[in-house]
């Protein structure tokens, strides 16, 4: 059989159901993270201190990017290594 080619892996990918709910989990936490972070430090951190509140909400915000940028790198790498089966050359066809 012959390898598939690049656009069927990727659609075979993108409807896999956990990269929607990967995406689905770090959407709702790059809205809900920096919120909580930014309310949570302006009442308990830093004492009604607004400005490093917003700073600590940005910062969580970017930790949460981060980590979902990481995160889709690694899957993707994992996606694209070579199988161990070697391909099958016009010969043996």
């Amino acid at each position: 059989m012959s390898e598939k080619s690049a656009p069927s892996q990727i659609t075979a990918q993108a409807a896999s159901g956990a990269v929607l709910v990967k995406l689905a989990v770090f959407s709702l936490s790059l809205g809900v993270v920096p919120i909580a972070s930014y309310f949570g430090s302006l009442k308990y951190v830093w004492n009604g201190n607004a400005t490093y509140a917003a700073i600590t909400a940005i910062v969580a915000a970017n930790l949460v990017l981060v980590s979902y940028i990481i995160s889709s790198v690694m899957d993707d790498r994992g996606s694209n290594e070579p199988s161990k089966i070697p391909a099958e050359s016009k010969k043996e066809r």
